[in-house]
């Protein structure tokens, strides 16, 4: 049998001090409001990611149902929810890439590189990859 140190002993836990912070703090400045309105986002970015499987499973299941899912593309009310969708993922990708000096620090010789040389490289990237896509689209691949 285990005894006590001390039988009186009952544990207190104060109640700790918390700021009260309102619901809508990120309103207060741009950089915060920029922040939330990316990550509100992110479900448009996960939609276009659907859309691209489904777009591969219809192909997938041959050139009827590749037809059907290429009418449903041309109709009026999704043409104006995909361009309402391309504006909020240039939204997304211009902010994400300007993140990358926050996230990516590189030195050559001691020295750091500049943001804006890592900023300049991931736009050239991107650029490279979108005409690279461009030119295979127009190709006919």
């Amino acid at each position: 049998m285990v005894r006590a140190v001390n039988p009186d002993y009952t544990p207190h836990h104060p109640k700790w001090y918390r700021r009260r912070i309102p619901i809508f703090w990120w309103i207060r400045k741009r950089a915060y409001v920029k922040f939330i309105a990316r990550e509100l986002t992110s479900p448009f970015v996960a939609y276009a990611a659907a859309l691209l499987l489904m777009q591969v499973w219809a192909l997938a299941r041959g050139g009827a149902a590749y037809a059907r899912f290429l009418a449903w593309l041309q109709l009026g009310p999704v043409l104006i929810w995909h361009g309402a969708l391309l504006i909020i993922l240039l939204f997304h990708t211009v902010t994400w890439l300007n993140l990358a000096p926050k996230a990516i620090v590189l030195h050559v010789r001691g020295r750091r590189i500049p943001d804006a040389a890592v900023v300049a490289g991931h736009y050239a990237a991107w650029l490279a990859v979108s005409t690279f896509l461009v030119w295979l689209l127009v190709r006919g691949w």
